[in-house]
């Protein structure tokens, strides 16, 4: 027991491992609540999409002496924008248009970056660097995370309505357009609260894995947001710890939990867990 201990608070005992334990914990839990919302609207390509758009924001911004994420918030939100347009304006579906522009997007990024070499490390971008965040990093995810939240609390009904049923939200006089652009803005933010823990790569596991495990175990969405959110803390908090003694990139061993957890439900999980079906028939 002593040893247990001595295991949990030597990691702790460092000022950067306390940053990196309070940054995981608010990128978890605003990425679990809005990956609930997400995995219901089938916006999981969305979320792909709009976090590998932000490279070019992030080189653009460095380039014109402003926070990076600005720059980042305005190029997600471009490449969402964008691609509502390009679907109500041509017969492809969205997925193809997505699929176009993020990766567009991404490609006009690595072509600034290596043109402009900038300090930023390229990995750090594209994976995070979770470890070096300072107490400014802290600060501002901690500014978007609870502003996202909030914003979440205040319009969670419409947001659910739209979610489950767009027409039907239509038909009863919400400004569909407005909760669109809405969850745009939200997706956007904390793509941008997320860059520093686990970049641009992983960002879009963050975004899904909590809520798709709430969904296989739940069928109630208030149950789904509190599985998610403990889900998500959990593994953050775990993966912290985990690669600290392994001596493993916190970020990717985070979304590594995550993934044993979702693999373990999709087995498992009490009604939909694909061993207690066959074993029920």
């Amino acid at each position: 027991m002593t040893e247990i201990i001595e295991y949990l608070i030597e990691p702790m005992q460092y000022a950067f491992m306390q940053r990196a334990m309070l940054m995981a914990v608010l990128v978890g839990l605003v990425c679990a609540i809005f990956s609930c919302f997400l995995v219901l609207k089938g916006w999981s390509l969305m979320g792909d999409a709009v976090s590998h758009a932000v490279l070019p924001g992030i080189v653009l911004a460095y380039i014109l002496a402003i926070p990076l994420s600005i720059g980042a918030f305005v190029a997600g939100l471009f490449c969402a924008i964008a691609t509502g347009y390009v679907k109500e304006n041509s017969r492809l579906k969205e997925d193809s248009i997505m699929g176009i522009i993020f990766s567009g997007m991404f490609a006009l990024g690595l072509v600034i970056y290596l043109k402009v070499q900038p300090d930023i490390h390229l990995d750090h971008i594209l994976f995070g660097n979770i470890l070096g965040v300072q107490a400014a990093d802290l600060w501002e995810t901690g500014i978007i995370c609870v502003g996202t939240l909030l914003l979440i609390i205040l319009r969670r009904h419409d947001l659910l309505l739209y979610c489950f049923d767009q027409a039907y939200a239509r038909a009863i006089g919400l400004p569909v357009k407005l909760i669109h652009y809405t969850l745009l803005v939200m997706l956007s933010l904390t793509i941008v609260a997320s860059l520093k823990a686990v970049g641009v790569i992983l960002v879009i596991a963050m975004l899904i894995a909590p809520g798709a495990i709430a969904y296989l175990i739940s069928n109630r969405f208030s149950a789904m947001l509190i599985i998610a959110s403990c889900v998500a803390v959990g593994s953050s908090i775990t993966g912290v710890f985990v690669s600290f003694y392994l001596d493993a990139d916190t970020g990717a061993t985070i979304i590594l939990i995550q993934t044993i957890i979702f693999i373990i439900t999709f087995l498992f999980a009490p009604k939909s867990g694909i061993l207690r079906t066959k074993t029920a028939i």
